[in-house]
């Protein structure tokens, strides 16, 4: 099926033009007052970004500096392994408080709001025919109507959609993931019929924020291109592909006309239906009509933002964007089409109009990080002046290094090392059945076990980062830089230990929330400017390390162990095969 996108999206390899003939949103007024913001007069825009485990909201003038933001955290359910489910009202609940506290905290006036985006994690809301809450919950928990993004219910079923080997698929680097929605759906059907019959509305986590803040059903490009295997850049098969449902066993929403996925397309930051809805203004504390663009996937909004970073890579082919936090995503486009098998994509426009992104992922980096320091006897111990523990580990292994006189922190996991796909590899691999092997354990439980012991997985989440910068240059890319944003991002070690195991300069923005500012990027497109204007009057400094050579030996000689691991787990698996029979 085709459809035509609600907004065309301009340029064709610029950063530039997202356009719309709405009258609210572009009237001569607003267009006038946006140029009077970009001056340094009156104006302001709001980001929304909803992650996995916090809502987040932020306020920004038009030059990109952070006025206030306001911050609540989001529960997650996880009744068994692999399961993991949320409420979309207790979200959206979050957002509307986390705006009315960062507008109020920033000083500005409401209606000098003139835009407004959202983003959120790729995770699935269902909703029944009123539109309201419908469960996902096996357990019949009636507010749990979220299948978050990093649940692995649908392993079979994205195992089946993979052996019928759709071309489709080749949009997905020829391997579709649990973690998309189609095997989600498929689920649905198989497991929990009388959801899947009394469900009336399928949405895109973004798409569900876009759609309570304004009333209209349309979808983000951005989730349905990458999410959803709806087809754009190819005019002849641009859609929804009747025969890619019909194989898998959901032939019935196309027979529905598409209705309870979406007949609507729009380019990230076009305008939305009348802007905010009286009733939505009243909850957000901004006016009504207020415009809302069309939203990105959390991710994608950070390679959004990061790209606000202005340096002598300007070309945004040579760079990579990296937001690193409870997953990690890695973002590289191009002007014509890279597929990279195990890497998702290339999707056309899904980031930047008119390139075709490629990405690449890890299941658990900073989650990963996390579940070792829990993990460990010590690893909730107080530290400090209650800094955090990251902070306290850091600082010691510098003094265990200095102690055993080592040149760098680095040289102390030279008999430790780590695998660390503990949830599945997303790239460049595909597997979701890999995971985490450690060589090197001792029976030490102190401190500093733990120290060496974060150290290793830290390494080894840069060290599959190269294997999917890797698998990228092969398929033809060209990656100059890494920009990255995202929590683990704050962690000075981890960036360095990156630029070192790259071999590439490594630079983080100045504005930390490049997330939040990717979100009201959209809005400011929304309220009647292009991507090229946005990025053209916001500061975007950012620090940059360099690799070093002198550790360059030592990490590809991990590297090369970290690779061994790797097959010699496809070998582990081969001499166990059949033994559970």
């Amino acid at each position: 099926m085709t459809m035509n996108l609600t907004s065309k999206l301009g340029g064709d390899s610029q950063v530039s033009s997202l356009t719309s003939s709405h009258p609210c949103n572009h009237s001569t007024s607003t267009r006038a007052v946006w140029r009077s913001a970009l001056t340094g007069a009156m104006g302001v825009f709001v980001g929304v970004d909803v992650g996995t485990g916090s809502v987040r909201a932020a306020v920004f003038e038009a030059d990109g500096r952070l006025l206030a933001s306001h911050s609540l955290p989001i529960a997650t359910w996880s009744p068994q392994p692999d399961l993991y489910q949320q409420d979309s009202e207790a979200i959206w609940n979050a957002c509307c408080t986390s705006v009315k506290t960062a507008l109020s905290e920033s000083g500005a006036d409401p209606a000098t709001v003139l835009g407004i985006g959202f983003d959120a994690t790729c995770s699935l809301v269902v909703l029944d025919t009123d539109l309201r809450p419908l469960t996902v919950s096996p357990q019949g928990e009636p507010d749990q109507n979220i299948i978050v993004w990093m649940d692995h219910r649908a392993v079979e079923e994205a195992k089946l959609i993979n052996s019928l080997g759709h071309p489709v698929l080749k949009s997905v680097g020829g391997t579709i993931s649990p973690e998309m929605q189609t095997p989600k759906l498929l689920w649905l059907q198989q497991h929990m019929p009388d959801t899947w019959h009394r469900a009336g509305m399928f949405f895109d986590l973004p798409d569900f924020l876009t759609w309570k803040a304004t009333g209209s059903l349309t979808r983000s490009l951005c989730t349905v291109v990458c999410k959803w295997t709806y087809q754009a850049g190819d005019k002849e098969t641009e859609g929804w592909d009747r025969t890619y449902f019909e194989q898998i066993g959901l032939g019935g929403l196309a027979e529905e006309g598409w209705k309870r996925i979406g007949t609507e397309v729009a380019a990230p930051g076009s305008p939305l239906g009348e802007g905010v809805t009286e009733e939505a203004a009243e909850r957000l504390g901004v006016p009504a009509g207020t415009p809302v663009g069309a939203a990105l996937i959390d991710a994608h909004a950070g390679g959004l933002g990061l790209m606000a970073i202005r340096d002598q890579f300007e070309d945004p082919c040579t760079r990579l964007g990296i937001i690193a936090g409870t997953s990690s995503c890695f973002m590289a486009v191009s002007r014509e089409p890279c597929p990279v098998s195990g890497v998702w994509g290339p999707y056309w426009s899904a980031m930047l109009p008119g390139l075709w992104l490629s990405e690449g992922g890890q299941s658990a980096s900073g989650r990963l990080l996390e579940y070792v320091i829990n993990s460990h006897p010590l690893g909730q111990a107080a530290t400090e002046n209650n800094r955090p523990v990251q902070e306290d580990l850091e600082e010691l292994l510098s003094t265990m290094a200095k102690d055993r006189g080592l040149s760098d922190v680095t040289l102390l996991t030279s008999d430790l090392h780590v695998y660390p796909d503990h949830h599945g590899n997303r790239s460049p691999h595909a597997d979701t059945t890999l995971r985490g092997m450690v060589s090197g354990l001792t029976l030490d439980t102190g401190r500093q076990s733990l120290a060496k012991y974060y150290l290793a997985h830290l390494q080894a989440i840069c060290y599959g980062s190269r294997s999917i910068v890797e698998a990228l240059s092969s398929g033809g890319h060209r990656i100059e830089a890494v920009y990255i944003c995202g929590g683990i991002a704050k962690s000075s070690l981890f960036v360095q230990t990156l630029a070192d195991v790259l071999g590439v300069p490594v630079t983080c923005p100045s504005q930390p929330e490049a997330v939040l500012l990717g979100a009201a990027m959209l809005g400011a497109v929304a309220s009647g400017l292009t991507l090229d204007d946005v990025r053209g009057q916001i500061s975007g400094a950012g620090t940059s390390v360099s690799p070093r050579p002198e550790l360059e030996m030592f990490h590809l000689k991990k590297y090369k162990v970290f690779q061994k691991m790797h097959r010699d787990q496809l070998t582990y698996k081969e001499i166990m095969e059949g033994s559970m029979k």
